[in-house]
């Protein structure tokens, strides 16, 4: 966990990405095959083989995040209610830069949108 990470949660123990999740259920995950375990990266083991498949050349995708209003198979619990990433620590890249600001309740227009998709309002700091 980044300092940041962590920092976030101690200020804002309520993180709003627990309780929503939608971006995880709305987008595609591409990243690196780097990444992916055993690939060097150094993400404390990397994103498990049996969660990525893959995608062309280097590139790996998450499974689920491929399909219509899909969601990502490391997501667990139920979007907008409660969720919990199952590999957060070695979550690939897209999804450590994902909205920097939503573990402060602050969107933005990704994030937004993934959360209307799911017919959630959108965090402070953005327009509906």
């Amino acid at each position: 966990m980044s300092d940041s990470e962590s920092l976030s949660s101690a200020i804002l123990p309520d993180n709003p990405c627990q309780q929503c999740g939608a971006c995880c259920a709305a987008f595609r995950v591409d990243f690196h095959k780097a990444e992916a375990e055993g690939g060097g990266m150094g993400y404390v083991g990397g994103v498990p083989r049996h969660l990525a498949e893959p995608l062309i050349g280097s590139l790996l995708r998450m499974k689920g995040t491929d399909e219509h209003l899909g969601r990502c198979a490391a997501l667990c619990g139920e979007v907008g209610q409660a969720v919990q990433c199952s590999i957060y620590e070695q979550r690939p890249s897209p999804c450590r830069e994902f909205n920097p600001f939503a573990a402060l309740g602050i969107a933005d227009e990704a994030c937004a949108r993934a959360r209307r998709r799911h017919g959630l309002p959108p965090l402070a700091g953005m327009a509906a």
